[in-house]
């Protein structure tokens, strides 16, 4: 079980992609969902907008598929979960798999959330 990071004060993705800090891979992968509502699918998930969001409309588990086409090294996922505004969608818990296909996953971490508002670290590689 990993705990979840809290970005420092001030610091948010966006800013540490213009120092180099990190950099933004995510248009490179295909991204798939379990499910999806109308208007709240992919689209709204990646739009860097805290006002738009994916909202899942199926039986659990949800899942977001994040596919590369070729072998990538993902260290961090900087996910935002805000509990005032989801309330019951709001995930309790984050289970981070890789695997070559979708039928040889294995889960590399889990992260439980506990009523969040915040940006939140996942580190996926030390």
């Amino acid at each position: 079980m990993t705990t979840p990071n809290k970005t420092p004060p001030g610091t948010d993705p966006e800013q540490l992609e213009k120092t180099g800090t990190v950099r933004e891979i995510g248009s490179q992968a295909v991204w798939s969902l379990s499910s999806c509502k109308p208007g709240f699918g992919v689209d709204q998930l990646r739009d860097d907008n805290l006002e738009t969001y994916w909202q899942s409309d199926g039986s659990q588990p949800h899942l977001v598929n994040i596919q590369f086409r070729r072998k990538t090294t993902v260290k961090t996922l900087y996910i935002y979960a805000d509990y005032k505004s989801d309330e019951s969608y709001t995930p309790s818990k984050i289970s981070a798999k890789v695997g070559n296909n979708f039928h040889n996953l294995q889960e590399i971490r889990q992260l439980e959330l506990v009523e969040p508002k915040t940006l939140t670290l996942l580190k996926i590689q030390n």
